[in-house]
Parts: C-alpha cells; structure tokens; sequence
C-alpha cells in the first residue's frame, strides 16, 4: 500500500445495551470466548496487507482511554494506536470528526461491536473510492441497507427500510481510498444539520458523498458476528467456540472433572468437581469448585461454589456460591444463598 493504512475505530458510548458488564468496563473490554470483544475485533485484521505499518485510532468516550490503553500495551504492544476523546454523545461522525486530523489517505472505519470474517488482503488492489461490507439477512427492516445499481455500485444507503426488496444489510466496516473525502463530507453533514434526535449518523455522511459521485462498492460477507447486546454476545460466544477458539478439542473425563467442548479455560484458572460445556469460556484466575457451567461466560477473577449456571454472563470478579439459574452480573458482584 503507497501509505499507512488507518483503522478507525468509534468505541464511545455508555454500552448500555451491556449494562451491567459495562457499568465499570468500556464495551470493547467485556469478556468474550477467551478473551475480550476489542481482543477479537482486532483479529479480523491479520489479513490487512502490511500489517506493522497499519495505524490504529480509538474514539472514546471519557474516562475510557486507561482501561482501553492499559489492555493494549498489556496484549497489543507492537500495535501503532492513537487515542482520541469524543467529548459528547453526538453520534458517529461527530467522533470521527474529532479524529480527522487521522482521516487521510486509505482509512477503514469498523464499529467495535461489529465482528466479521473477511479478507482484507485485497485492498492494496483496490481500485474503487470507497466500499461498504454487507451482508444478506433474512429480515432487513431492522438495519441499514445498500442500495446497489445494475453495474453494482451503491447508490444510496438507506437505515431501516419499510420493505423486504433489499437485503443486503450493512454491517459497520467501511473503507475509504482518500479519508479526506470524508472529512468534507461530514462538514457538509454538518452545516446541513443532518442527524437524528441530537446524533450525526456515518450513513447520511456517506450518502453526501454518494450524491457527489463516489464510486463504492459492496462487499459481501458470509459471517457477521454481534457483540451489542448479552444475548447477541452468549450468541457469538458459541460461535466463535465452535470456530477455532476453543482450547479443549474432545471431551475430557480427568479426576474430578468433566469438560465438554467446545470451551476456553483459561490454563490460570482452577476448576475441581465440576462440569464445565459445552459452549462455556473460563478466564484467567477463575476457581469454579462443585459446579456445573454451560452457556456462559465467566470473565477473570469469578468464583463460582456449588453453582448451576447456564445462559450467563459474570464480570470480572464475580463471587457466587450456592445458586441454580441465569445471570447477569457486572464486575465485584456477589450472590449467595
């Protein structure tokens, strides 16, 4: 590639559709299948060419910024990151407003609850302004969709159709050949007051530039992962376990243990008279005594004591003795009966 490649990534918000697990943790740092959604989202970039030259820049909200860099230089060290604040909620283009200083030359813009799998390796050959990544859902009156012409080129995105004639639904990774564009874009977003109950949407940026001539692209993908919501996660806990993640490859009948894959423990964590799976992920440090763990996701640090869980997710920390059914518990929470 003729210059270093910019990934950016808006990651500020509450993540209110986490809460608990975000009450005391960014969104990109609640656990998920071994490691954390930020972890797995960065995974899908082995493939971009020229990796070690390839920047990274993190929109956050305040108060994000230690937890987030602390994780990266902890796990991630080698990576080029830049961190940028978004003082206020205002929506996607107001955060990549304040990173434009960084929206120049070839950009890829990827929301941090968006998991894909897809190659990237072709973007050194790419010869279009701009693509979008999409993929076809059954039902896409819940997303935003790309309006794509005869010669395949979008013409329009358009959020939340009233009809079913269009499918392809965009999934929150987007590239641009000259970031610059985009830049101007959403100064224009701007002086028109496009947005939506206090908020400037990327969308309507885009379709700006749309109207100006952008030669886009779609891009489809077959697997599009969630990390928005707990049931999503649970969702994309399994998948992701049965797709390589796992660290147990058949059934493991060993002392006092039983372990059913596809799981994760972490090789830190202590499990003694227990059935661990399938579908479940243990993190590091995790002591699970007398308990059976399915479905569900224990973040670092839990203790879990004479407990049926299934269909949970713990937070760092958590402490829970003597208890049958489904949680969701934040970070130091304790349940006992």
């Amino acid at each position: 590639m003729s210059e270093n490649l910019k990934i950016i990534v808006p990651m500020a918000g509450l993540g209110s559709r986490l809460r608990p697990l975000t009450w005391s943790r960014p969104k990109p740092l609640v656990s998920l299948a071994g490691s954390t959604v930020l972890d797995h989202m960065l995974a899908m970039f082995k493939t971009i060419p020229d990796p070690e030259s390839t920047e990274y820049v993190f929109i956050m909200s305040p108060g994000q910024r230690e937890m987030i860099q602390a994780h990266m230089q902890k796990f991630h060290p080698g990576m080029k990151v830049h961190y940028i604040e978004q003082p206020e909620k205002k929506g996607q283009s107001d955060a990549l407003w304040h990173a434009r200083e960084f929206l120049q030359g070839q950009v890829l813009v990827v929301f941090s609850d968006t998991l894909i799998e897809n190659s990237f390796a072709f973007l050194d050959q790419e010869k279009m302004d701009a693509i979008g990544w999409v993929k076809a859902v059954p039902d896409p009156r819940r997303f935003g969709v790309a309006e794509v012409d005869s010669l395949g080129l979008v013409r329009r995105l358009i959020e939340k159709p009233r009809d079913m004639n269009n499918n392809l639904a965009v999934v929150g990774c987007y590239y641009f050949r000259e970031g610059q564009r985009l830049t101007e874009a959403i100064e224009e977003q701007f002086k028109r007051n496009i947005s939506l109950k206090g908020e400037y949407f990327l969308v309507d940026a885009i379709n700006i530039l749309l109207e100006k001539n952008l030669l886009m692209r779609t891009e489809q993908v077959q697997v599009w992962l969630d990390a928005g919501t707990s049931e999503a996660l649970l969702d994309t806990n399994r998948y992701l376990l049965e797709h390589g993640r796992s660290n147990v490859s058949q059934p493991v009948f060993q002392e006092d243990n039983v372990i059913v894959p596809p799981v994760f423990i972490h090789p830190g964590a202590r499990v003694s008279t227990s059935i661990i799976g399938p579908f479940a992920s243990v993190g590091a440090g995790a002591v699970i005594q007398n308990s059976q763990i399915r479905d569900s996701i224990l973040s670092p640090g839990v203790h879990i004591t004479n407990t049926h869980l299934e269909g949970s997710i713990l937070g760092h920390d958590v402490v829970i003795n003597g208890l049958m059914g489904k949680f969701n518990l934040g970070d130091n929470s304790w349940a006992n009966w």
